[in-house]
């Protein structure tokens, strides 16, 4: 049984590198979509993508309130 212990320690070490990747991976793709929200909603700070959703949202969840100047000369596909 001289490949029992052998056996063991490779599948304890390739446990190891999955956890550690699988550790990594997730913490680049929580970084990733942080950095793509780039535009928040100052009435209920949502964030958004980009400024087609962000005017969507606005003219959606905010009727009465006046629309930001930066989201007045967005054009919106309907």
């Amino acid at each position: 049984m001289a490949r029992g212990q052998q056996k063991i320690q490779s599948q304890q070490k390739n446990a190891k590198k999955a956890a550690d990747k699988k550790k990594g991976q997730a913490a680049d793709q929580k970084t990733a979509g942080k950095a793509a929200l780039v535009h928040s909603c100052p009435v209920c700070r949502t964030q958004m993508p980009d400024p087609k959703t962000f005017k969507q949202h606005f003219e959606n969840k905010h009727p009465k309130s006046p629309m930001p100047a930066e989201l007045v000369d967005v054009q919106v596909d309907a």
